[in-house]
């Protein structure tokens, strides 16, 4: 769904990219400062109940996994250990924004929640690690409710707007990232035995 909306970010990032490349930056780096940038803010925002502002600092540097792309098509350095990085470092950047949110609920009581966002993590992985594998056997696995752009879109503006003090905006889009990544998870494990299983 928000895969949409890529092409006209990646206008916006475009300028970025060409003064980043003029200066010989590499976009490996621009990669793990993001990913850093996303794991330092939620871990240093989301535990001290800060949601809105580590929300907003969240989102300025998850626009580095996409201006990292910008950059590697621009100076021509596309590799298979970028590609393997960047994918490899989206598992520590969500990983830290479920951690910090978790740390969050632990400190204020909310046990239910602190779980359903560890669920909400490790589904997440499972989401990802599907299509992972799936494509590493040779197969397609391009199917799905939830990706990762809409995970992160969804738990993004639930904390940001529950930061903000709008009422159980975050318990109910943790539910829902629950049920989205389950339903997703489920989407691609039937989607490969379709592919492997005789009828």
């Amino acid at each position: 769904m928000l895969k949409l909306l890529r092409p006209a970010v990646t206008r916006v990032l475009t300028p970025i990219g060409r003064a980043l490349a003029r200066r010989g930056v590499s976009p490996n780096v621009i990669t793990a400062l993001g990913t850093l940038g996303v794991a330092a803010s939620a871990l240093f925002f989301y535990p001290r109940g800060e949601l809105w502002w580590g929300s907003v600092a969240i989102t300025v540097f998850v626009l580095a996994d996409l201006l990292d792309g910008v950059l590697a098509r621009m100076v021509g350095s596309g590799s298979t250990w970028g590609a393997f990085l960047d994918s490899t470092l989206d598992r520590v950047g969500d990983a830290a924004i479920f951690s910090g949110l978790i740390l969050y609920f632990m400190a204020t009581g909310e046990r239910v929640l602190a779980g359903v966002a560890l669920f909400c993590l490790v589904a997440g992985a499972v989401v990802s690690y599907a299509k992972a594998r799936a494509e590493g056997l040779g197969l397609t696995c391009d199917v799905g409710l939830a990706e990762r752009s809409e995970r992160l879109l969804v738990v993004l503006v639930a904390a940001g707007l529950s930061g903000l003090g709008v009422p159980y905006i975050l318990p109910v889009g943790l539910w829902l990232l629950a049920a989205a990544s389950a339903f997703t998870a489920g989407q691609r494990i039937l989607h490969v035995y379709r592919q492997t299983v005789p009828t």
